[in-house]
């Protein structure tokens, strides 16, 4: 088993980049929602949905070379990323929920 650090710093910036696109995403599908543009937040969700889906492949890449010895170092970017990914899935479950109360709340059309 190696024991050689590997400092994965694209990988770390595709986490951050890809959370804060879907945290950006959930937000403007809220916006929309708002403004009971229901099929538009639909989009909007996914596309988040799918920027996070990027995200956590990058993180399961780190998490599988680290499972097979080769660990990443852990740096404050490191743990920064984490938080976005973490804070943008959380995010965006809680506003996938907002904006189904907004739906029944919405007045008939």
């Amino acid at each position: 088993m190696s024991t050689e650090l590997n400092n994965n710093e694209m990988e770390i910036f595709e986490i951050i980049s890809h959370s804060g696109n879907a945290r950006g995403l959930a937000f403007e599908a809220l916006k929309e929602a708002e403004e009971f543009n229901f099929e538009k937040a639909g989009e909007l969700i996914k596309q988040g949905q799918e920027e996070l889906n990027m995200a956590h492949k990058t993180q399961t890449k780190l998490i599988q070379a680290e499972l097979n010895g080769v660990p990443s170092e852990k740096t404050l970017l490191m743990i920064h990323a984490q938080d976005h990914l973490m804070t943008a899935m959380s995010e965006q479950k809680l506003i996938e929920h907002m904006i189904r109360i907004v739906k029944k709340l919405a007045p008939q059309q």
